[in-house]
């Protein structure tokens, strides 16, 4: 409480009207980020419009001059070469989460618990983001590698432009079994708890998910007071609840209002 206490007087000592940004989010946080925009606008007379999308697609709109004024990538890839290239304010950049992967059924029958369902080759499709555009499309493809299974299973895969594309190839049984980000799933409720294996974090790269102020938000208010309410424990928390690992503290997470370039 003491949190959105602090960033309420905090909006108020500005003496601004109430304001609005555009956020551009990979498509794995979208139940964070309704949730994180629901405490937000309890305590800031402030309005966000949050755009979903792949990273990889995120990324070619920003790079062409989408409005956005705050980008949340799943990676850290995308952030630091928006920097590189014009579009992102240097030393806004900060890991806001780190993604864990899962692979999940919800078909009658298939049992999954561990890597002998894909071993196994009894099914027909396997669900997959794409490697190219995004980040747990990526992981997946690299745990597939790690358990030397990729060359073998390619002709099965169901390729989703993002993870929650990929998420409803599973969810309608389109796909026998799919990689999906463990937030997906109704951990909270425990509802599709039990059918799931949680990928070994050795398995592939860490998913390091960066947030980056956009050139276009440098003097924008509103985008101010998301990344550093994205930076409180009270956020950090929230998004710990939905599966997500704490970042680790780095330099970049010290830098609270950074300015234009």
């Amino acid at each position: 409480m003491k949190v959105f206490i602090f960033y309420g007087l905090l909006a108020w000592g500005y003496k601004a009207s109430a304001g609005q940004a555009t956020i551009a989010v990979a498509s794995n946080f979208i139940k964070p980020m309704t949730a994180l925009v629901k405490e937000f606008e309890a305590w800031s007379p402030h309005k966000l419009t949050v755009v979903y999308g792949s990273s990889g697609r995120l990324f070619a709109q920003i790079s062409n001059g989408a409005p956005f004024d705050v980008f949340l990538s799943a990676d850290s890839l995308k952030p630091t070469r928006l920097i590189e290239d014009g579009y992102g304010v240097a030393g806004s950049q900060m890991t806001y989460a780190v993604g864990r992967l899962a692979l999940w059924s919800n078909k009658a029958g298939v049992v999954v618990n561990n890597e002998d369902v894909l071993s196994s080759r009894t099914f027909s499709a396997i669900a997959i983001a794409n490697p190219r555009l995004a980040p747990y499309g990526l992981a997946a493809k690299q745990s597939l590698e790690s358990m030397g299974l990729w060359e073998q299973l390619k002709s099965k895969l169901v390729r989703g432009e993002n993870i929650s594309q990929t998420y409803q190839f599973v969810f309608t049984a389109n796909a026998d079994v799919g990689f999906v980000s463990y937030s997906q799933l109704e951990i909270q409720n425990g509802a599709e708890a039990s059918n799931y294996w949680l990928i070994p974090s050795e398995y592939h790269a860490a998913i390091t998910q960066d947030s980056l102020l956009l050139e276009r938000g440098a003097d924008n208010q509103v985008s101010l007071e998301f990344i550093e309410f994205l930076k409180s424990d009270s956020a950090i928390k929230l998004i710990e609840s939905f599966g997500y690992l704490r970042p680790l503290p780095s330099p970049a997470d010290q830098i609270s209002s950074p300015g234009k370039k």
